[in-house]
């Protein structure tokens, strides 16, 4: 597993930033100079299958279990305390599933488009379904920018270098079909136990701060699915709604940034 991890190794308060799927670390380039700003270790590994990590090859290979462990061991591995989790997309599906399992080293969270995986899903989430079961070879710029249009020609390039071909995207084509599914996969669904656990720990065991920014123009984790997401949330403040920002929200990340840390009380 590649990351990045800079910042002051001693610093008080650590962000662990999680990508989601097509993306990788690079979707924090515009947050990550603001943590970094405010004397933060900043940490963003890109998951197995995705960036400069590992690819393994085969879809099958891809699955809960594997990608929850990794980051498990990797928050384990670097000793990360005080943490500030920054998700989105299956940085949350994977990443609040984290800290009920180690509660004593998350403080905070800045939570943008993503969800739980309970065992319901959206129709805007079947729709994405079926559209990425169409796309063996998804073109991963292109598709970023379809939400972002301003996005150069070399940003777009960045995004699509990790995977220079259908080789590479094992892990791409492999994630939609693991979110729990009652209806696809039943009860015993890949990550719904845990997802269920964690769940539990947001509603009634949270005893952190959080911060939600929500990209309204998302189709598939847009604002119907991040207020169920806040409601599970225990005192997770009205979020900061971003009117312009669509399903990649650290597209837009550099004032979500410096807002979450003006809440957090973390700002220079």
């Amino acid at each position: 597993m590649a990351y990045v991890d800079t910042g002051p190794a001693a610093a008080p308060v650590t962000a662990l930033c999680l990508h989601g799927n097509p993306a990788w670390g690079y979707l924090y380039r515009h947050m990550m100079p603001v943590f970094e700003a405010a004397g933060l270790r900043v940490v963003v590994p890109d998951l197995l299958g995705f960036g400069r990590s590992d690819k393994p090859a085969h879809e099958a290979d891809h699955r809960w279990a594997l990608h929850r462990g990794a980051l498990l061991d990797l928050i384990a591995h670097l000793d990360l305390r005080n943490v500030l989790l920054v998700v989105q997309d299956w940085g949350g599906l994977f990443g609040l599933t984290l800290p009920h399992e180690m509660p004593e080293r998350f403080t905070r969270l800045l939570v943008m488009n993503t969800t739980l995986g309970l065992g319901q899903v959206s129709e805007g989430f079947r729709q994405w379904r079926t559209y990425a079961a169409g796309q063996p070879d998804l073109a991963v710029g292109k598709l970023i920018r379809r939400g972002r249009p301003e996005l150069s020609e070399s940003e777009a390039a960045a995004y699509d270098a990790p995977f220079p071909d259908a080789s590479y995207k094992a892990a791409l084509r492999a994630f939609p079909p693991l979110v729990p599914d009652v209806e696809l996969h039943g009860c015993e669904a890949d990550g719904l136990a845990a997802s269920r656990e964690a769940a539990v720990f947001w509603r009634e065991r949270w005893q952190g701060e959080s911060f939600m920014a929500v990209g309204e123009r998302d189709p598939v984790l847009g604002p119907p699915v991040m207020a169920s997401l806040r409601r599970l949330i225990r005192g997770c403040p009205e979020p900061l709604m971003l009117p312009q920002a669509g399903h990649f929200v650290q597209e837009w990340g550099g004032p979500v940034a410096a807002a979450a840390l003006r809440h957090f009380r973390l700002a220079t």
